[in-house]
């Protein structure tokens, strides 16, 4: 079958699929047809991303249950106790409803409202947004779940791209695009990338939520994006080099997390260090000057290549602002020997301020 054929049973319109959007100029969808010996990517395949991202959800809590759980148990990572909130209807109902942190005016009515001092009413806020903060053991088990991913996929994608010759040659990459037919095992890893990012989607309201929230939302829409479409236009050779990029880092970050957790003070360093390095070359000289290079130098413009090459520049201007990022916190953490903190950490009161509430409770 065809892929208009395909897609027309799957009542998706024809004229979205129109060969002139998504194929280079003189090519078209017969071109692309399955045969016993050669396969192509059907974008039929891709639905299956929605039990995908279910299976890998299930298999994320399996994973922090019965692994990482016990893991960070064994290696001393504990939760700091928290000052206990005390009932409050009036002030709970506000909280919910209004805001976290009300300003001087509303403190004052909350203290007529519910009999308090104003000190007394700011301390129960205080204990309250403490409650709500994401725990220790959760950002290691979550930081631990995102580094096996990042790890296996990683030394996968090398193991799977190690001996083709348009991994080394990116001019190869282009050779008789868009026929170019899709080996089964790399079109099972893209359903699997995209799986895992609709995943990251789904979980990101339950999940720690850091300083570059609106970032990490654009970055996964983007991601999702440039795999949904890049699989439908047969851009795999493109896409799996784009992915690897981005994985080479990713994994070194979580790693620098974990013994962040765990107050391995200098190999924790020592690993970020390793991952400023590998995520600056990847991302700011590699990916730009040869990877999106070769793209809008060897592709013919077409309405898809436009679109795909702004979602790359959408992912470049990330890059750009992380590695901003990344540079200040070794700047000032590392070499300035201020207070250490992950330059994309979570959003929380400080343990300080918590030790202080607990000891005044006492």
């Amino acid at each position: 079958l065809s892929v208009p054929t395909v897609l027309t049973r799957m009542g998706v319109s024809e004229g979205f699929w129109h060969h002139e959007y998504w194929l280079p100029p003189g090519a078209a969808w017969e071109d692309l047809k399955e045969s016993a010996d050669t396969h192509y990517p059907q974008p039929q395949h891709l639905l299956l991303c929605i039990p995908g991202a279910l299976l890998l959800i299930f298999v994320r809590c399996i994973f922090e249950r019965t692994v990482a759980l016990p893991l960070g148990r064994a290696l001393g990572v504990s939760d700091k106790q928290r000052p206990k909130v005390q009932t409050n209807a009036t002030l709970e109902s506000f909280y919910i409803l209004l805001g976290k942190t009300p300003k001087k005016e509303e403190l004052l009515s909350l203290a007529k409202k519910s009999d308090l001092p104003v000190r007394k009413v700011e301390t129960w806020f205080r204990h309250r947004r403490a409650q709500d903060q994401p725990r220790l053991m959760k950002k290691f088990c979550e930081a631990s779940w995102r580094f096996t991913f990042y790890f296996t996929s990683f030394f996968s994608e090398l193991a799977l791209l190690y001996d083709k010759p348009w991994f080394w040659d990116h001019t190869v990459c282009w050779l008789k695009f868009p026929q170019q037919p899709l080996p089964p095992v790399l079109g099972w890893f893209y359903l699997l990338e995209l799986s895992f990012y609709c995943s990251l989607v789904a979980t990101l309201p339950f999940d720690v939520k850091r300083k570059d929230f609106k970032e990490q939302i654009i970055h996964h829409i983007a991601t999702i994006t440039l795999i949904f479409v890049s699989y439908c236009a047969n851009m795999i050779r493109f896409g799996m080099i784009v992915m690897l990029l981005h994985d080479a880092s990713d994994y070194i970050l979580e790693l620098a997390k974990i013994l962040h957790y765990l107050k391995w003070k200098r190999v924790c360093e020592t690993i970020f260090k390793v991952f400023a390095v590998v995520f600056i070359i990847s991302r700011l000289v590699i990916f730009p000057l040869s990877v999106y290079y070769y793209f809008v130098t060897k592709v013919s413009w077409f309405p898809i290549s436009c679109l795909l090459s702004a979602f790359l520049m959408i992912l470049q201007l990330l890059h750009i602002f992380w590695s901003y990022m990344i540079i200040q916190m070794i700047f000032n953490v590392i070499l300035c020997g201020e207070k250490r903190q992950d330059a994309r950490s979570d959003t929380e009161e400080s343990d300080r301020s918590e030790g202080e509430d607990l000891a005044k409770n006492k």
